[in-house]
């Protein structure tokens, strides 16, 4: 999505949330209009679509750690609200890559590392390998969270 369609797309189904008298739906949707408001006030200028991207995968991060501190806190209903908004934030994301498909992903970067320096992978190579499997999901339009590539290439660089 180009620069301000995203945002033009929010409005749009907030005004529809709004006639279907969904209450919920429309607060998480006005919270994403004013994190990527805010953004670009932040930046002063125009997001991109990666920096609309980021915001919105933030804003899931943020989410996830509520529900782990809500989850701790024995309040179910504050993590059950959480989750909800999980699930309207990442409408306007691009489809997470499934673990399988993110495995192979992460074991092909790792080959072509190998065939690259001519040696084995260590652990010490684990930052330009997560770069390289990010840059290959942007590339794809894909996405994946940041700690489940860290724990794959992790694990791929062990094994």
């Amino acid at each position: 999505m180009d620069a301000g369609v995203l945002e033009a797309e929010i409005s749009k189904q907030v005004i529809t949330a709004l006639k279907l008298h969904d209450a919920e739906r429309t607060q998480t949707l006005r919270l994403i209009k004013n994190a990527l408001k805010n953004k670009a006030i932040e930046k002063r200028e125009a997001l991109t679509p990666v920096e609309e991207q980021q915001a919105l995968a933030t804003m899931i991060k943020q989410r996830r750690d509520s529900i782990d501190q809500f989850t701790k806190g024995n309040r179910p209903e504050l993590a059950a609200k959480e989750a909800a908004e999980i699930v309207v934030i990442e409408e306007f994301l691009p489809k997470a890559l499934d673990e399988a498909g993110l495995r192979a992903l992460v074991a092909e970067v790792i080959a072509e590392h190998a065939n690259l320096t001519g040696r084995a992978p260590t652990s010490k190579d684990m930052g330009p390998v997560i770069k390289a499997v990010q840059a290959r999901l942007a590339q794809a339009g894909a996405r994946a969270e940041g700690r489940v590539v860290s724990d794959l290439v992790k694990h791929g660089l062990a094994g």
